[in-house]
C-alpha cells in the first residue's frame, strides 16, 4: 500500500499518520526526516543535501528525488508507506511515478485530510508540542489527561512560536497555491481521496480507513 497523505499545516496529518502505521504497518516517510536520515549517513546525496541545508538554500529537485528514491528502496517498504511532505510539485510528482515504477509499484491512494482555513487557524494556535517526545496535543480538541503535561512521556508542553494567526495566515495561503496544482493531477490520475478533518480525531481515522479498505477491496 503505496500512499500520500496530504493536509494543510494544523490539519491533524501527524496524529492520522501515526494511526495509520499502527494499523497497517508501514513507516511515515517525512521529507525533513528523510534528509536528517541521509545526511547522518554521509550518502552522496546526503553530502549534497547538507551543503544547500547549511547555505540556507532549498534542496534542489534532483537530490531530493534522489534521497525519496533511495528511501523507497530500503526493506521496510516493502509492503508500502506513507509519504509525508512528497510530492510538492507535479514535476515531484512525476518524477514519483517514475520511481514507484522501477520499484515495480503503484500508487495506491493520495489521501487528503480537509479542514477549512479559518478552523485551521484555531487549531494552530490552540496546539501544544511536548518539548520531550514531540508529541501533540490542542487545549481543546486533544487535551492532556494534565494540563501542561505530556500523556505519553511526561514531557514539558508548550507553544511554538509560529502558531500565531499571522504565521499561520501566511503559511495556509501558501499551502493552497502550492497545493492545488497536486490535487487536479491526482484527480486526474484517479487515486484522490478527500476526507472531512473537522471531524473528531476518531471519525477522520475511520474514514480514511474505509477509504483505503475500499480502495484495497
Amino acid at each position: 500500500m503505496q500512499l500520500i497523505l496530504m493536509g494543510a499545516p494544523g490539519a491533524g496529518k501527524g496524529t492520522q499518520a501515526a494511526f495509520l502505521v499502527k494499523k497497517f504497518g508501514i513507516p511515515q516517510i517525512a521529507t525533513g526526516d528523510m534528509f536528517r536520515v541521509a545526511v547522518k549517513s554521509g550518502t552522496q546525496l546526503g553530502k549534497q543535501a547538507k551543503a544547500c541545508m547549511d547555505a540556507g538554500k532549498l534542496v534542489p529537485d534532483e537530490v531530493t528525488i534522489g534521497i525519496v528514491r533511495e528511501r523507497l528502496g530500503k526493506d521496510d517498504c516493502k509492503d508500502g508507506f506513507i509519504l509525508d511532505g512528497f510530492p510538492r510539485t507535479v514535476e515531484q510528482a512525476d518524477a514519483l511515478n517514475k520511481i514507484l515504477a522501477d520499484l515495480g509499484k503503484t500508487l495506491t491512494a493520495v489521501l487528503n485530510i480537509n479542514v477549512p482555513a479559518e478552523d485551521l487557524i484555531g487549531r494552530s494556535v490552540g496546539r501544544r508540542v511536548c518539548r520531550n517526545c514531540g508529541a501533540t496535543y490542542h487545549v481543546e480538541f486533544n487535551a492532556p489527561k494534565v494540563e501542561g503535561v505530556c500523556d505519553e512521556c511526561g514531557g514539558e508542553l508548550y507553544q511554538r512560536a509560529d502558531d500565531t494567526v499571522e504565521t499561520m495566515t501566511n503559511r495556509l495561503n501558501v499551502y493552497v497555491e502550492s497545493t492545488r496544482p497536486l490535487i487536479e493531477y491526482y484527480k486526474k490520475a484517479g487515486v484522490y481521496y478527500e476526507v472531512d478533518g473537522r471531524q473528531h480525531i476518531e471519525k477522520v481515522t475511520e474514514d480514511l480507513i474505509n477509504v483505503l479498505t475500499s480502495v484495497k477491496g
